[in-house]
C-alpha cells in the first residue's frame, strides 16, 4: 500500500520541499508516494523536484503518484562514519576523507580530503580532555569589568618605570605563548576537537593577558620598554619547535610554569590594586595552560616511556641553540629588584635583590619537581631544570 502525503494548502514557496525531503530520506528505490495538495502551480514544482533527483511522477485524479528513483538515499549509502557515532567515541587515527566533519557523523562519499598533520590520538588525546576544556571555557574573564583600571596609582616614578619595563618583557612573551598554540590548534585535526578548542582558548587567553599588559603599561607612560636580541631569539625557539609534545614541555611545563613563579612574586610585590588584579587573574590562567601540559605529556610518557627521551632532547638543543645568548635582560632584572625593594634605598635594594634570587631558586625547583612527575629521576630533573633559558620562557 503506497504512502500517502497531503500538502494541502502548502506549496514550495512556503516549504512543501521540507516534507518531501523527508519522505526522501526515508524511501527505498521504486517506493511510491501518493500526493495531495491544492496550492497554486503544485503540479509544475512538483514535475520540477522528481525530474532534478531522477524520480517519476503521474497524475492521478486526485493528486500525483511519486515513484522514488535508484538515487534516493545514494548520499547516505556511500556515506563514511567520522569515528564512531558514541559523543564521546575518538578513534586511534582521523582520516583525511572526513574533511572538517563533526566526530561522528556521515560524510558523504566524494568530499575533498582535508590533511591535518596532527591526526592521531597516540600524539594528541588524552581522558580528560573534555573536562579541561569545560573548566577552561568556564574560567574566563573580561578585562573591562574584572580589572580596577581606575584604582590609584600613587607608587613613585622610579617604580612605575620599573613595572613597565617588565611589562614590556611580559607582553613579548605572552605573544609567543599565544603563536605557539594557535599554530598548533590550526594543525590539529578536528576529529579531535576538545585538543583544538583547549589550544584556541590558551591562544585567546594571551591575547587577553598582551591586552591588559599594554593597558596597564600605558597608564602612566607613554612608551614601552626595550626588546633584547637574546629574549627574542629564546622566544623563537619555541615557535620554531614542531613537535607538539616537545613543544608543550618547552613552552607550559617550563615557560609558563617558571612564569607561575614570577607572576606570584610581581604580584605580591604589585604596587597598586589595578596591577595586583592583573597578576592575579593571569596567574590563574597560566596555571591552567601548566595543568594541561603537565596532564597531556604525563599520559602520553605513561603510554610511551620512550618519549622521555624526546623530551630532554628538547631540553637539551634548546639549551644549546641559546648558549651565546644573554638570557635575561639586564633592564628586566634590575626592575625586579626595585619592584621587591620599591625604592633605590641601598638597604632596600640589598633586599629587593636578595629576593630575586630567592625567585631564581624557587623557579628552579618547580621545574625539577614537575619534571619529576613527567617521569625524570632527581638527578636528571636538576640538571635539566638548570638547561632551561636564562630568559625564564
Amino acid at each position: 500500500m503506497p504512502h500517502s502525503l497531503d500538502l494541502g494548502e502548502l506549496g514550495f514557496d512556503r516549504g512543501a520541499g521540507v516534507l518531501l525531503a523527508r519522505e526522501a530520506r526515508r524511501a527505498n528505490a521504486g517506493d511510491e508516494l501518493l500526493l495531495r495538495g491544492r496550492a497554486a502551480e503544485l503540479g509544475v514544482h512538483l514535475s520540477a523536484w522528481a525530474r532534478e533527483r531522477g524520480h517519476s511522477l503521474r497524475v492521478e485524479h486526485d493528486g500525483w503518484r511519486l515513484v522514488f528513483g535508484a538515487a534516493v538515499g545514494a548520499r547516505r549509502a556511500g556515506a563514511a562514519r567520522a569515528g564512531s557515532p558514541e559523543p564521546h567515541g575518538v578513534a586511534e587515527r582521523a582520516d583525511a576523507r572526513w574533511g572538517l566533519a563533526a566526530r561522528g557523523s556521515l560524510v558523504e562519499a566524494g568530499v575533498a580530503p582535508v590533511a591535518f598533520r596532527l591526526d592521531s590520538a597516540e600524539s594528541l588525546w588524552f581522558a580528560d580532555a573534555a573536562e579541561f576544556y569545560r573548566a577552561a571555557a568556564a574560567a574566563q574573564w573580561d578585562p573591562s569589568s574584572a580589572i580596577p583600571w581606575d584604582a590609584p596609582l600613587e607608587h613613585p616614578d622610579d617604580v612605575e618605570e620599573a613595572l613597565v619595563t617588565v611589562l614590556t618583557y611580559l607582553i613579548e612573551n605572552e605573544t609567543a605563548a599565544l603563536i605557539v598554540p594557535a599554530r598548533f590548534a590550526a594543525e590539529v585535526h578536528p576529529h579531535y576537537r576538545e585538543i583544538q578548542q583547549i589550544l584556541a582558548l590558551q591562544a585567546a587567553e594571551e591575547a587577553r593577558h598582551i591586552e591588559v599588559f599594554s593597558r596597564r603599561a600605558s597608564l602612566r607612560r607613554g612608551e614601552l620598554g626595550l626588546s633584547t636580541v637574546g629574549g627574542q631569539a629564546s622566544l623563537r625557539t619555541l615557535i620554531d619547535e614542531p613537535d607538539f609534545a616537545r613543544a608543550a614541555l618547552l613552552l607550559s611545563v617550563l615557560g609558563e610554569g617558571t612564569f607561575l613563579q614570577l607572576l606570584a612574586f610581581l604580584r605580591e610585590h604589585a604596587p597598586d590594586p589595578c596591577t595586583a588584579e592583573i597578576l592575579r587573574r593571569v596567574s590563574a590562567d597560566e596555571a591552567r595552560h601548566v595543568a594541561f601540559a603537565m596532564a597531556h605529556l604525563g599520559e602520553h610518557v605513561r603510554r610511551d616511556p620512550t618519549l622521555i627521551a624526546r623530551l630532554e632532547s628538547a631540553i637539551e638543543q634548546r639549551h644549546d641553540a641559546l648558549r651565546a645568548t644573554a638570557g635575561l635582560n639586564e633592564e628586566v632584572f634590575d626592575a625586579l629588584v626595585l619592584l621587591a625593594a620599591g625604592s633605590y634605598e641601598p638597604a632596600a635594594i640589598a633586599e629587593g635583590h636578595e629576593r630575586v634570587q630567592e625567585l631564581v631558586a624557587q623557579m628552579d625547583a618547580g621545574r625539577r619537581m614537575r619534571l619529576r612527575k613527567l617521569g625524570f629521576d632527581s638527578e636528571r630533573a636538576h640538571a635539566l631544570s638548570s638547561l632551561h633559558t636564562r630568559n625564564f620562557m
